[in-house]
């Protein structure tokens, strides 16, 4: 026999108390209303069924009292079952009849949510069906073992073993009785002799097929019922006897023989436990072994409770005479053959464990916690222990392998911090291993982890952490602290491995940069990644790239803004396209220490891409570039850095040798000047052609900000282009003012011969400005004012009163220089005044005339002598018209319109018509004054409309009351 060890994990419980309370001795026994010696009995549903000699079943509930009893049959209960799913008890026992033809044993069903009512003082459950277990077809024999298996509600399937070694099956509906009768027999037994009982029946359901073991004293045998007719199997030529039969939680049959215990599966005998002694009852409860054994010396029994999982007994105590063993409300419950009950029930695992750390044991409670399926948090805290036992014995690999199982559960800094001391660092080592493997880790794990690999140098390990052997696998830690740390120890190959895998460019750049110094590397890098990628790298570390690879820089932006290195997919000026990929600005920053470069980067842009969003932006950025005064050249100092280099060590030299390098000195600052002057023209000529090129006659708005424009060209004197700006927005007289501050008369008048010309849409008056600038200059400039006057004469822009009062500030003129523009201007005028003297003449006797003839029409006869009609040309005849203008017109010629003569009229109306044109002019005060403002001489526009009578007019209203 195994020499287990024992434990009580199991107590006696006090009936009537619902399972609470701890050991000591209880009086509980079947009811005194129950009469009968108690032959069978069952649990199920919360309560146990127990059958008599005399016929009754008894219900008992929890504080083993009567709920109940009721006659079931007339002479005994054989055997009986509750039913799991359905409240229906099942009852096989002896009705004793008069009648010698039929069998007295049946099989009633009962019903036992349905009661009804005997009587006052008794009540019955029930009674569904009554069936005959002998008949015809089956003889009657001894019944010793009975099973009851409920399929599909409400089928059953009922076995009735007998003593001759038949199985009587009934399956279907009995309480309809749509039911199936069939029989089974064991295999003979090998001697010849009889058939020995069944001793016990077991069922065993898998899926949709039934099966049904069979003991006998001296076999065991399965019977396959999803077949027709059932296979039979015999497993084993060894059996048992009655009560020694069970069925395990698995569906494994127990059997129960004085030598062990056996289990059975379905191809065969399983595991065996050679547990010695007489068993008299064998059970299964939660998992764990029951059995009764007798001594055979002392004839008394005793219940062990084995767990075979953790090879241990569970509970060992003596009973009495026990008849029957049950199991419900989670207890054991013995029945005595004097009828006393025994309820012993399992501890809570808190106590069983508490009772194993007092001794040490912590091997068997881990155990019993997995064994029992406890929740991980209770097993964890059990593995704690253990690891804390062993830990203060020393036994740090053990303790450690025992904190690793609670990882998930337990705070990893409780095991961290006993681990912190340098011998044990493997020890730590280990743990956070597991806990980035479980995927637990935080970034202080991490941290804490790589510093491990890096004090105890071990690349292997460290290669194992950060590499992956497929390099394929998850990332286990959190990358910015495994990256940190790899650089902060010096494993920078390491981090550019994690930052790689991880997909951090920013952090794998930040490594070849700002580390190792690898700008090749760095582009080549940046220019493998997508554009997205590649253009927010390069704006985080842009400004290293250009200040050690400029040119490569450059390139790589280029392909990035123009779409260069793919051209498949550069669709032309389709600006939906250009909106997707990085735009020139958002790179300028990069470099803010090396312009040269951004204004190579940018004229490239502008050459590569005509329709860019950003193209004010960028023209705006290059403007200033170019117009710049001070302008940085770091690209020549880096391409000449060597030499410069070099130069600084020669002229170090050279000064505690004397004179020399000073003279070299001044000549160097002499070429860098001459260098930086030369650049800057060149550059302000890049600029004009800009603001050329990109504001075109045919451009309704330029390519750039013109404000900015004209501020940059202003506060960096650049006059070209500000005078180009001016003309563009047709601000002449600051075109003017521009070359006033540069005393360039020669430009000025060349300007205004450009600007002036009214039929080319020049603005006159700037002659006008220019004369009144040499009027105010203060120095003798007879020259240009005569070309001045010259111009003034041709446009006849300024009277010549005001150009005398004009040119008389100027002290340095003399008369000579307007003397022939009088001259011609006197001669002039005094032509005009001829010319108006004889107009007037020519007006006043024409006007005189007119009046002669109003008087005469209005005081004189007027004589008709015409003899033919204006109109027809016949001799003219009465009725005749004759009009005032001696006209005459035969009636009929005139038609409705003999008011007016028809010859004259036209004449009449186009003098009327003009007459009212010029009556509503005299209201349009805007016409007067846009005709004013457009006129060289407002005088003769105001002249005309007098002349015209159209504002002599006044109209004075009427006085109130006249």
């Amino acid at each position: 026999m195994y020499q287990w060890r024992k434990f009580e994990f199991f107590e006696e419980k006090a009936a009537g108390r619902g399972g609470g309370g701890g050991g000591g001795s209880s009086a509980a026994a079947v009811p005194a209303e129950i009469a009968g010696r108690v032959t069978c009995c069952s649990g199920g549903r919360g309560r146990v069924a127990v059958g008599c000699d005399d016929g009754t079943v008894g219900l008992l509930d929890r504080g083993f009292r009567l709920s109940y009893g009721f006659q079931a049959h007339a002479a005994s209960v054989l055997f009986l079952q509750q039913l799991k799913q359905r409240n229906v008890l099942v009852t096989v026992g002896d009705d004793d009849q008069s009648s010698s033809q039929s069998s007295a044993i049946c099989l009633k069903v009962f019903d036992l949510d349905k009661v009804q009512e005997e009587g006052s003082s008794t009540t019955a459950p029930f009674c569904v069906q009554i069936l005959r277990v002998f008949t015809d077809h089956f003889p009657q024999a001894k019944i010793t073992s009975f099973m009851v298996l409920e399929e599909a509600p409400p089928i059953l399937l009922i076995a009735i073993g007998l003593d001759n070694g038949f199985i009587y099956c009934i399956k279907g509906d009995i309480a309809r009785e749509r039911i199936t009768r069939f029989k089974l027999q064991v295999e003979a037994a090998s001697d010849g002799s009889t058939s020995l009982p069944i001793t016990g029946l077991g069922f065993r359901v898998e899926g949709q097929a039934h099966q049904l073991f069979a003991v006998t004293p001296s076999s065991v045998t399965l019977f396959n019922l999803h077949v027709q007719p059932p296979r039979r199997q015999t497993l084993d030529q060894i059996g048992c006897q009655t009560n020694a039969v069970a069925m395990s939680d698995r569906m494994d049959l127990i059997i129960g023989r004085p030598e062990a215990v056996y289990f059975y599966e379905v191809d065969g005998r399983g595991p065996c436990w050679a547990f010695d002694g007489e068993k008299k009852f064998v059970g299964w409860f939660r998992g764990y072994l029951l059995c009764i054994i007798e001594d055979q010396r002392t004839q008394k029994g005793t219940l062990n409770v084995y767990d075979l999982k953790n090879r241990l007994i569970a509970h060992s105590m003596p009973v009495g005479d026990v008849s029957h063993l049950v199991c419900e409300w989670g207890y054991i419950i013995l029945i005595m053959a004097d009828k006393k009950i025994m309820c012993i029930g399992e501890k809570d695992m808190e106590s069983k464990l508490d009772m194993l750390f007092k001794k040490n044991l912590y091997t068997i409670a881990i155990n019993l916690v997995q064994s029992q399926q406890a929740d991980p948090a209770s097993t964890a805290e059990v593995l704690r222990k253990y690891g804390d036992h062993l830990y203060g014995k020393q036994e740090y690999d053990e303790a450690m392998s025992q904190y690793i199982h609670t990882i998930g559960h337990l705070e990893p800094s409780y095991v961290i911090q006993k681990f912190l001391d340098a011998k044990r660092i493997y020890n730590l080592t280990n743990y956070l291993e597991k806990l980035h493997d479980r995927g637990l880790a935080s970034k202080d794990h991490t941290t804490l982890l790589l510093n491990c690999y890096t004090k105890l140098k071990d690349v292997e390990k460290l290669n194992d952490f950060i590499k992956d052997e497929d390099g394929i696998g998850e990332i286990k830690f959190d990358v910015e602290t495994a990256i940190r740390v790899c650089r902060a120890a010096g494993y920078h190959e390491h981090a550019m491995f994690v930052a790689k895998k991880a997909g951090r460019h920013e952090l794998y750049l930040k490594i070849l940069l700002e580390d190792l110094g690898r700008y090749d590397e760095a582009l080549q890098y940046i220019s493998s990644l997508e554009a997205n990628q590649a253009g927010l790298t390069v704006k985080e570390y842009g400004k290293i790239l250009v200040e050690h690879r400029p040119a490569e820089t450059v390139e790589i932006l280029l392909r990035l803004c123009t779409d260069l290195g793919d051209p498949t997919t550069r669709r032309g000026s389709n600006s939906m396209h250009l909106l997707m990929i990085p735009s020139p600005i958002d790179f300028v920053n990069i470099f803010v220490h090396s312009a040269q470069y951004l204004m190579e980067f940018l004229e490239n842009y502008i050459k590569a891409v005509k329709d860019s969003p950003a193209q004010t932006e960028i023209h705006n950025t290059l403007l200033e570039l170019y117009i710049s005064n001070d302008l940085s050249f770091l690209s020549i100092s880096q391409e000449n850095g060597f030499e410069n280099h070099n130069t600084k060590e020669t002229n170090g030299m050279e000064t505690a040798n004397g004179y020399k390098s000073g003279t070299r000195d001044k000549s160097n600052l002499g070429k860098e000047d001459t260098k930086i002057a030369k650049n800057i023209v060149d550059r302000r000529m890049k600029g004009l052609a800009l603001l050329k090129s990109a504001w075109t006659s045919e451009m309704q708005d330029p390519l750039y900000d013109v404000d900015l424009a004209l501020i940059l060209c202003n506060t960096h004197a650049f006059k070209d282009g500000l005078l180009f700006l001016y003309e563009k927005l047709k601000l002449y007289k600051e075109v003017i003012s521009c070359y006033k501050q540069a005393h360039d008369h020669e430009g000025l008048i060349a300007c205004c011969k450009k600007l002036g010309d009214s039929s080319q849409g020049g603005d006159p008056s700037l002659w006008g400005d220019l004369l009144k600038y040499f009027g105010e200059l203060g120095e003798d400039c007879s020259k240009e004012v005569k070309e001045v006057l010259t111009y003034i004469e041709k446009e006849d822009v300024v009277p010549p009163i005001v150009v005398l009062q004009t040119l008389s500030k100027n002290p340095f003129l003399t008369l000579s220089v307007v003397k022939d523009y009088i001259a011609r201007k006197l001669e002039q005028e005094s032509k005009l005044i001829e010319d108006d003297r004889k107009s007037i003449d020519k007006y006043q006797e024409e006007t005189e005339l007119m009046k002669r003839e109003i008087e005469d029409l209005k005081t004189n006869a007027k004589v008709f002598q015409l003899s033919k009609c204006t109109a027809c040309t016949f001799t003219l005849d009465l009725p005749a018209v004759h009009f005032m203008c001696m006209h005459s017109f035969h009636l009929r010629c005139l038609g409705d319109n003999e008011k007016e003569c028809p010859e004259c009229a036209p004449e009449y109306r186009s003098i009327m018509e003009a007459k009212q044109k010029l009556e509503q002019n005299a209201r349009d005060h805007d016409l007067f004054f846009r005709q004013l403002r457009g006129s060289k001489d407002g005088f003769s526009v105001v002249a005309d409309y007098f002349s015209k009578g159209i504002v002599s007019k006044t109209t004075v209203p009427p006085e109130n009351g006249q």
